[in-house]
């Protein structure tokens, strides 16, 4: 089994990032500010205005160690890895589903299930912790909508449902934030774009984060991030790692998010308004979301349907791999992570 690396998250403004031996090596103000091994990175993210040099990128791509630029507020700008890895039979496969209308609806469904399921799961968990009838009335609705997806359906039906859900769900979302702290983080709906409050901040950020992790996973089994089932093609789009992303949203980032926020851990003081009427993280908040992000990656569990033990970042590795043994036609369908 592939060994969970760690990501390098580099956050201070003008930090210098080179190669030293066979280190990264973090300079500041010409201070260095710390140097760590690249055997042991599976990537390196930099956020804001982070300068690499040209020796540290040379040296990324060969080591397969991912490279990508962030805004400093974390929205995802570019990417930088070595050559295309995998079969390119796999990668045939994939292209051949995805111009089949029928084989993408199908995948497609598998997302969504995964998805609609994890968020029925995160109400019901709520709900049995406040007794809130909102979460367990929205929660049966979504089971309705799951049983609906029980048989197949077209593309444009199947993004109905899938939006009926998010509706449904973001709906009562804000009931999943402690009632002494609703006041002041705010959760009026979901917006993004910019995000218009608080919670929306926390959740954009997490979901960037969770879309590069699912984008390097895809790529480590060989296949293309571009070219999706259930997200249409665009330029720059990394279409399959948005739809796999869709069975992560409840478990890893919303989940993440309202933990930090009912452990206020995150507060309404940590984050900046816009001129524009969005939110942003500040700085120390934002190293904040970092840090909990990677401690909750380590967290052991297991894997509900290969029933072996694995750390929280290695699930969409795995997923990745799941889904390229369903695409060469090893598999009958493909199990979306569904969680506990």
């Amino acid at each position: 089994m592939k060994r969970h690396l760690n990501t390098l998250f580099v956050t201070t403004q003008d930090t210098w990032l080179s190669k030293e031996g066979e280190c990264v090596e973090l300079r500041l103000a010409g201070k260095t500010l710390g140097k760590i091994p690249l055997h042991t990175l599976q990537s390196i993210a930099c956020f804001g205005r982070i300068s690499c040099s040209q020796y540290l990128l040379e040296h990324c791509a060969r080591l397969g160690v991912l490279v990508t630029w962030f805004t400093e507020y974390g929205r995802f700008m570019a990417a930088m890895h070595g050559p295309t890895t995998g079969n390119v039979l796999l990668r045939r496969a994939q292209y051949r589903l995805a111009d089949s209308s029928e084989a993408s609806s199908e995948l497609a469904r598998f997302f969504i299930v995964g998805k609609i399921a994890n968020c029925r799961t995160v109400l019901l968990r709520q709900a049995r912790k406040t007794g809130e009838p909102a979460l367990e009335t929205t929660a049966e609705k979504l089971g309705m909508i799951l049983r609906r997806l029980a048989a197949p359906h077209g593309l444009e039906t199947l993004r109905g449902l899938e939006g009926d859900a998010a509706h449904l769900y973001f709906g009562v979302f804000h009931l999943l934030v402690k009632n002494e702290f609703r006041d002041a983080m705010h959760f009026a709906g979901r917006s993004r774009k910019p995000p218009r409050d608080e919670v929306n901040c926390l959740l954009s950020f997490f979901y960037s984060l969770l879309a590069n992790d699912i984008r390097s996973a895809l790529e480590g089994v060989g296949l293309d991030p571009a070219v999706g089932f259930l997200h249409r093609e665009r330029p720059g789009r990394p279409s399959l790692a948005l739809d796999v992303m869709e069975e992560f949203r409840p478990y890893l980032a919303d989940r993440l998010a309202l933990t930090l926020v009912n452990r206020q851990q995150i507060a309404a003081s940590d984050f900046i308004r816009t001129e524009v009427g969005g939110f942003i993280l500040k700085d120390k908040a934002r190293k904040t979301v970092l840090t909990a992000w990677q401690e909750r990656k380590r967290e052991e569990v297991e894997h509900p349907f290969l029933k072996e033990k694995m750390t929280v970042g290695m699930l969409c590795h795995m997923q990745a791999r799941l889904l390229a043994r369903y695409i060469r036609g090893d598999m009958d369908a493909y199990p979306p992570f569904s969680m506990r």
